[in-house]
């Protein structure tokens, strides 16, 4: 673990801690340094798979009593991130 001493902005501190329900200065930059490298890998993740082509048709028929239609998903959800 890296000592580091640094100049933070106690606004920014305070609305980030009361954000991630941290108690502690440390805890709440440690938190937060987390939580953006988890939403990193998370848009990564997220571009990789837009690359891939899914075919999803006859989804139904692959799920056992009776299934789900998945053949929309992808459609659906590029809606919803561009809303």
């Amino acid at each position: 673990m890296t000592r580091i001493s640094v100049d933070v902005n106690d606004e920014w501190l305070e609305a980030a801690r009361a954000e991630l329900g941290t108690e502690s200065k440390v805890e709440t930059i440690n938190a937060a340094l987390h939580e953006l490298a988890r939403r990193k890998r998370a848009k990564d993740l997220i571009a990789t798979l837009d690359e891939i082509e899914l075919d999803l048709s006859g989804s139904a028929d692959a799920w056992r009593y009776g299934g789900r239609d998945l053949s929309r998903l992808v459609e659906e959800a590029r809606e919803d991130r561009i809303a």
